[in-house]
């Protein structure tokens, strides 16, 4: 007993002096990660700052017009952001229609159907997509893609639907060239489809095998399987996936600015040349100066608002999947 009461007090110094610098370390780890959090944040809060501080002689000038004009002279020195802000939501939901379908395919595929010895490289060619330059893509999409696009698509689309009531105004092409809004939503589409299906593959993989194994004891199809149990488990992971997507879409710029035309123009048409927010403030940011540099500043307050309204979006799509 003496014995045992000796250790005891050997010991607590010991446990003393490891329990202080172990506090201290602890706090200075506090201390650094709450930094970390409060560089984002102040870093978030000097690029807002600055675009609004440079776009505000727009939004003055213009005002709520600013918003609902298309127009942008130079000479006049009158902006307008209404064709650029449509361009950027079409050709972002263009891609996400093309892709979306096409990136959860891969995922059940990779997940359900495939054979052992392929996945790995499927897989990995997928992945691949991802570190392609946008430039490339770009590139390969004015002078590759276009031209085959507008041969044989665009040309017998539009001598088909021409003279049409409805379809006729959104699928014909008054100079098919091979690029436009269609043309870069599937530029885009091409680009998202790598993260959505990366994404969507691995939550997929995580879900518990008995899961799989109960719904297939019990006659499930894999359709069935799929729709009724893999799916409805990786729902918001599933919807982070497609809005990382989005996100993409909207802000892509070099991609876009070679595939969309920019042109200052509003049309029913997908077929036809338009812009968006990034392509415009890429094209004429170098050169810009006076009203045109604040209204292209204000064109980057208006494309923080809308990531801010798709992150807003994710979050409420995310918090009723999980509410079901």
């Amino acid at each position: 007993m003496p014995a045992l009461t000796q250790s005891i007090a050997l010991s607590e110094p010991r446990a003393a002096a490891r329990k202080g610098p172990s506090r201290g370390l602890d706090a200075t780890f506090r201390t650094i990660s709450f930094g970390a959090a409060l560089l984002v944040l102040l870093v978030l809060a000097g690029i807002l700052g600055s675009i609004i501080y440079g776009g505000w002689p727009a939004f003055r000038e213009f005002g709520f017009g600013f918003l609902t004009s298309s127009a942008w002279n130079i000479g006049t020195e009158q902006y307008g952001a209404l064709v650029a802000v449509i361009g950027t939501v079409a050709s972002a939901l263009l891609a996400l229609l093309i892709g979306v379908p096409v990136s959860l395919g891969i995922a059940v595929f990779l997940t359900q159907l495939c054979p052992g010895w392929a996945r790995k490289p499927v897989a990995m060619t997928i992945e691949l997509l991802a570190a392609v330059p946008s430039i490339i893509y770009g590139m390969w999409g004015l002078f590759v893609f276009a031209p085959l696009f507008a041969r044989f698509v665009q040309i017998p689309v539009s001598n088909l639907v021409e003279g049409m009531p409805v379809i006729g105004t959104i699928l014909y092409a008054r100079v098919p060239s091979g690029v436009g809004v269609f043309t870069a939503g599937i530029i885009l589409a091409i680009m998202i489809v790598p993260f959505i299906a990366s994404i969507a593959r691995d939550m997929l993989d995580q879900i518990p095998t008995v899961l799989r194994e109960s719904a297939y004891g019990i006659g499930c199809t894999t359709w069935e399987v799929v729709r009724h149990v893999l799916v409805p488990q990786a729902a918001v992971s599933i919807i982070g996936a497609i809005m990382l997507g989005l996100g993409r879409a909207l802000g892509e710029t070099m991609a876009v600015t070679f595939v969309i035309g920019n042109a200052n123009r509003l049309s029913a048409s997908i077929f036809d040349p338009s812009s968006t927010i990034a392509s415009r403030i890429a094209n004429e940011f170098n050169e810009a100066d006076g009203m045109q540099l604040n209204a292209l500043m204000a064109l980057g307050c208006i494309l923080f608002v809308i990531t801010f309204i798709v992150l807003i979006i994710a979050r409420l799509l995310t918090r009723r999947v999980r509410a079901a």
